[in-house]
């Protein structure tokens, strides 16, 4: 059983750093692809960043060179390093996990940048 359960979300200024982690059990070891995507008031969910098992990665042309998705297989951890964060980057960001014909979501995690 896939379980997802996101951290790391919360208040910052434009400019500041996040780092977004997704415990997610029962997926590595797997051939799978992991992403973060995010969903902001009123808009559809987006894709952000997704990595693969065998590391290959993609980025939303909007967060190219900003954010950074990795994994740490021994942690069975996913992250997204986010820096020089903008107030449109505002949103609830949700881990993902493909494999097979399988996709699991988890719970999300708001991240707000204001001043």
């Amino acid at each position: 059983q896939v379980q997802l359960v996101e951290s790391g979300g919360g208040l910052v200024q434009p400019g500041g750093s996040l780092r977004l982690s997704c415990a997610a059990s029962g997926i590595f070891g797997r051939i799978y692809l992991l992403g973060w995507y995010r969903q902001a008031p009123g808009q559809q969910r987006e894709s952000v960043a997704t990595i693969s098992s065998g590391g290959r990665t993609t980025y939303a042309d909007s967060v190219k060179g900003r954010f950074t998705i990795s994994t740490d297989n021994t942690k069975n951890t996913l992250y997204l390093q986010m820096n020089s964060l903008k107030p449109e980057d505002t949103a609830v960001y949700y881990c993902n996990a493909k494999y097979g014909r399988n996709n699991y979501w988890g719970q999300g995690t708001q991240v707000t940048v204001s001043s």
